[in-house]
């Protein structure tokens, strides 16, 4: 009778110590985010939340993924995205999912929904595959109170920019962005930015910044830059770190000086980049400011005034003739609407089809005849691979796409929306050693999560939202490239978002359950 008494208390005693969790990864080895060595362990997973994280053996669960030979990491948060008009589009997120982002930051470079509230709500209605934080622009602020007008707000315009900024912040926005060479931002001084800055601030938000320049003026731009951080009393994230043009090749050391010299000081910077050796933006960038103001059809009048038109072309090839080239080849289109055969080509290539002088002056006036029909989304080769492994190596700098979400085979878009992370882990850390895996994913997690407040992400330990991607080290890499952009990244296994199985042995599962983050504006009193 004794020995059946104790069978039943050891048998109850294992009933008890018996857990189900919802999905349980086993034999992984385990990157946490901090930037420590990976370990064997085991990851169980509760509605929606890591629930323990060890050898448990005590555990069940309906889904059991087998993570033997594979990393399990937290999920990528691409801090710099320009999501906004292709959410509907392509609410599965692939080009990030299968990239390993399981969050992103919208609202980069001054350009936001004129609305937070409202578009938070539009993000949690339709449902993502992803996460979705978002910055409040200042080019859509400015365009709210003064359209597109090239001057100083008077200081009514001002106290109704603030304002604005203070709504977006209380929805929940996660800090302020400027786009700095985009109209109308560039037509902004310093005060003008850190008045809006230190409403942000006051929420603890963040402010980052396309800056005016990052080519010749580079030095310039980052030091506005941190004095904005300085006189708002805000950290600063420096968007897409790069130098731009032959002639500004080898000046990384300078820059990331200057970053390291300010953080020295106590101000707050950091950095993001994506790892190519090209830029993507609008073609409007090659014009001279001043002849973007007021609207397309103030630029349609300029362009056909033979004296603004024949100034903006000097201005065009003086700045090639600056960079050190003969041709507007490093100028490749990605998306064209007036002619889409043309995506995928550069200018130089389009001005030789088209039958005429093969001279950069006859290059100058296609741009212009380009701008006149709408314009375009360009890719722009003008980077030193030097440059990139350099900054690569900051410790303080982050990886970011600088993308939409891809809409597959639409238009020749820049790689950098496909494949930025596997890029990172194939090619900088796996092939050439640039930096470490713990470290790389330390960038893509942990660091970003800090950076812009988002709670509960970033790191893998109980308590935490489950965002987690399981990858094959060995053959992790990018696909995508600049002539045949629409492929995805290999590598990733499997990604959980919220908990939930979004990829599935290398598939998209179909799951939308990503939500939106709130910055602490949402609850909190502003910070006087």
């Amino acid at each position: 009778m004794k020995y059946i008494l104790l069978l039943l208390t050891v048998f109850a005693s294992s009933l008890l110590q018996a857990q189900q969790a919802d999905v349980l990864i086993r034999n992984g080895r385990i990157i946490d985010g901090t930037g420590n060595n990976w370990y064997y362990a085991d990851i169980a997973i509760s509605n929606g939340k890591i629930v323990a994280i060890g050898k448990l053996s005590q555990y069940s669960a309906s889904k059991v993924i087998d993570a033997k030979g594979l990393y399990v990491a937290p999920g990528f948060i691409d801090v710099h995205t320009h999501i906004e008009g292709d959410e509907a589009k392509a609410p599965d997120a692939k080009s990030f999912i299968l990239d390993g982002v399981t969050s992103v930051v919208a609202g980069n470079c001054g350009e936001s929904a004129d609305d937070m509230e409202q578009y938070f709500h539009f993000i949690d209605s339709l449902k993502l595959s992803i996460n979705v934080s978002a910055l409040v622009g200042h080019n859509t602020v400015r365009q709210l109170v003064m359209g597109e007008a090239n001057r100083t707000p008077t200081a009514e315009e001002q106290q109704r920019m603030e304002a604005l900024v203070a709504k977006a912040m209380q929805a929940g926005a996660v800090g302020l962005s400027t786009g700095l060479i985009y109209i109308p931002g560039t037509y902004s001084k310093t005060p003008e930015v850190v008045g809006l800055a230190k409403v942000a601030a006051q929420y603890n938000g963040v402010y980052a910044t396309h800056m005016r320049n990052e080519a010749d003026l580079v030095h310039e731009a980052i030091a506005e830059a941190i004095n904005i951080g300085r006189q708002a009393n805000i950290p600063v994230e420096i968007s897409h770190f790069k130098l731009s043009g032959q002639n500004n090749w080898g000046r990384s050391n300078e820059t990331l000086g200057l970053v390291q010299q300010a953080r020295a000081e106590g101000i707050e910077v950091t950095i993001d980049q994506y790892p190519y050796t090209a830029s993507s933006t609008s073609l409007s960038t090659l014009f001279p400011d001043e002849m973007l103001a007021d609207g397309a059809d103030s630029v349609k009048a300029r362009i056909n005034n033979p004296v603004t038109r024949a100034y903006i072309k000097n201005y065009m090839l003086a700045k090639l003739k600056k960079r050190q080239q003969k041709h507007f080849t490093y100028c490749q289109i990605a998306s064209y609407r007036a002619e889409p055969s043309w995506n995928g080509k550069n200018i130089e290539e389009v001005n030789l089809m088209l039958g005429r002088k093969h001279n950069a002056d006859a290059e100058a006036d296609l741009i212009i005849d380009m701008m006149y029909k709408g314009g375009a989304g360009m890719v722009f080769h003008g980077m030193s691979e030097a440059d990139v492994k350099n900054i690569m190596q900051y410790p303080f700098n982050m990886f970011a796409s600088d993308a939409s979400i891809r809409v597959f085979n639409s238009g020749v878009p820049h790689p950098r929306g496909y494949g930025t992370n596997a890029r990172v882990l194939g090619k900088y850390v796996r092939q050439e050693k640039v930096l470490s895996l713990e470290e790389a994913i330390r960038r893509m997690t942990s660091l970003p999560a800090q950076k812009f407040g988002l709670q509960n992400r970033g790191l893998l330990k109980p308590g935490m939202m489950a965002d987690i991607v399981v990858f094959d080290a060995n053959t992790v890499i990018d696909k995508s490239t600049y002539a045949q952009p629409h492929q995805y990244s290999q590598g990733f296994q499997y990604v959980l978002v919220n908990g939930a199985v979004v990829v599935d042995n290398a598939k998209h599962t179909g799951a939308r359950p990503g939500t939106v983050l709130y910055g602490q504006g949402k609850t909190a009193q502003p910070v006087q």
